[in-house]
């Protein structure tokens, strides 16, 4: 039975990286990257255990298995990440509704992932109601990143109620930046 819930364990940070490790965009064929999506940003597991601390994850579990996670990053563990200070930065400067978003309560999602086998199933969209319900009453945008070569993301996101705010080129990709308003 799939389980969505926030990280409470060391090992599911374990379980974390491990997933990440599968569907960097380095270790995946081209072909496999370009239908099946990928991820850009390595993290370390002690970069994980930071990020937890400020804000625990969202993740899927089926019995002992990860099946999906989606990554809270908070402005406090901004600069303790290359590219997800690129992203922050990005975030500085963007306009939402006219309104300079870095004044604005957010939640960023710092990376997000389903396992292949549990692709096509929804995944995104449960974990997403999930990240929500856990977050909107202290924040009113949910804000990421997706790599303008990853079409199944961009796709996923879009479903979910994201819109592209923004583009913008770090870490040597071209990015869609995307917002989810929370508001009522």
């Amino acid at each position: 039975m799939l389980t969505i819930k926030r990280v409470t364990k060391q090992s599911e940070l374990v379980d974390i990286q491990n997933l990440q490790s599968e569907n960097l965009r380095k270790n995946l064929l081209p072909e496999e990257a370009a239908t099946q999506g990928f991820l850009m940003a390595e993290y370390s597991l002690d970069f994980l255990q930071t990020m937890h601390e400020a804000a625990p994850s969202i993740i899927a579990k089926d019995g002992d298995t990860l099946a999906g996670y989606a990554l809270v990053a908070l402005p406090s563990i901004r600069n303790d990440h290359e590219l997800l200070a690129d992203l922050f930065t990005n975030i500085d400067n963007a306009k939402y509704v006219g309104l300079d978003i870095k004044n604005s309560k957010y939640v960023v999602v710092g990376q997000l992932c389903v396992s292949k086998a549990y692709r096509g199933q929804g995944l995104v969209q449960k974990m997403y109601a999930y990240f929500k319900e856990c977050l909107s009453t202290e924040f009113k945008y949910c804000i990421t990143d997706i790599a303008n070569a990853n079409a199944r993301s961009l796709t996923a996101h879009l479903r979910t109620g994201f819109q592209v705010i923004d583009t913008s080129s770090y870490g040597g990709v071209e990015w869609h930046i995307v917002l989810w308003d929370w508001n009522p």
